[in-house]
């Protein structure tokens, strides 16, 4: 069994990734559900040849010596594919996402307005939240490109790997895979202020170390993107906080408060009739919030989001609620990416078929 077919025909189905364990038939991911790629299950030797095809040497040792690796794989002219390698119950394994040939917009991706807004601020710290497959990286690549087409900057990517491949426009974009051309994503940023950056992408504030030097950055008057596998925009503050020991907290209250800028955070639902949206909430931080944070009064902001729709805040409840009521998504659907359940009832109960 060769991998090319099996690329080949995730692309074909509009899937978004590949699945291959032993004792399985390679699984597609195609508009969220899971599919099997033919009845044959594969065995170790088709399992590992399958693995081995996409990975370098280097990526084969690093699998073998740390049990997993990521890494990025292009495919001829169909696109590239982000890849994480691993071991289950003693068997290699592999999960290859496909990621688009090109670079969609803000508004290809559908998602608000005022997220194309965020390329225009000149510092501080933007986070995308959700979890694994809800668009983060995508939006970011879309902000990047947006900014590579109408300033003149010096951007900073670190990821892990690379995914959006970024040719220089009118910025110069610097592009920093972690195993490859630095050790970790704390140790690129410790480095980052001496490449002379004006923006700095992070592909993820994984531990206290990073998310203290990406805080740092901000607030020397540099601009942030960066994710967090979080949910909503006031689970991502706490957490931002909260891997702080309980001394430093105060100081980090007011640190966030000073640089966050905006939170976007996405899920993808299924659409009515084939394919999937992205539901997102919004938070614009404003003096309000900004005092909110240093009060440790998190809990407060998400009145705030769903009181100042003016200002282009939007909750997620009130998305899908809103998802709902124009027949874009279904109830169901919708419920199951609910933050506050009884607040989606309200606003959308009505609508349930």
């Amino acid at each position: 069994m060769r991998i090319e077919p099996l690329l080949e025909q995730v692309v074909r189905r509009g899937g978004s990734d590949l699945h291959i364990q032993v004792g399985l038939p390679p699984i597609v991911r195609q508009q969220g559900e899971l599919l099997a790629l033919g009845q044959e299950e594969l065995t170790e030797a088709d399992t590992e040849a399958l693995i081995f095809a996409v990975l370098d040497d280097d990526q084969k040792s690093i699998l073998l010596k740390n049990k997993e690796v990521d890494c990025g794989f292009a495919f001829g002219d169909m696109g590239r594919f982000r890849v994480n390698a691993f071991h289950e119950k003693g068997h290699l394994a592999i999960s290859l996402r496909l990621i688009p040939s090109s670079v969609a917009t803000v508004e290809q991706l559908g998602l608000p307005r005022i997220v194309g807004d965020f390329a225009n601020f000149s510092q501080g710290i933007v986070l995308f939240t959700g979890p694994t497959g809800s668009g983060k990286s995508s939006s970011m690549a879309a902000l990047i490109d947006k900014i590579n087409s109408e300033r003149k900057e010096r951007i900073l990517t670190i990821e892990d790997p690379i995914e959006f491949q970024h040719r220089s426009k009118r910025s110069i974009v610097v592009q920093r895979e972690i195993h490859y051309d630095t050790f970790s994503f704390a140790a690129a940023l410790k480095s980052a202020l001496r490449q002379d950056p004006d923006i700095v992408l992070v592909g993820e504030l994984r531990d206290l170390e990073t998310i203290a030097a990406a805080l740092t950055i901000a607030e020397t008057g540099h601009l942030v993107f960066a994710t967090l596998h979080t949910n909503s925009a006031s689970s991502t503050i706490n957490r931002l906080i909260d891997v702080f020991p309980p001394h430093q907290q105060a100081q980090i209250r007011v640190q966030l408060g000073n640089v966050l800028k905006a939170v976007c955070a996405q899920h993808l639902i299924p659409k009515i009739g084939g394919g999937r949206v992205c539901a997102t909430e919004i938070l614009i931080v404003d003096s309000a919030v900004r005092n909110l944070i240093r009060e440790s009064k998190i809990h407060q902001i998400d009145s705030i989001i769903q009181n100042n729709s003016a200002k282009g805040m939007q909750g997620m409840d009130q998305t899908l609620a809103k998802m709902v009521q124009e027949n874009i998504v279904s109830y169901e659907d919708a419920f199951r990416s609910a933050h506050n359940l009884a607040d989606f009832e309200k606003m959308a109960g009505q609508f349930r078929k």
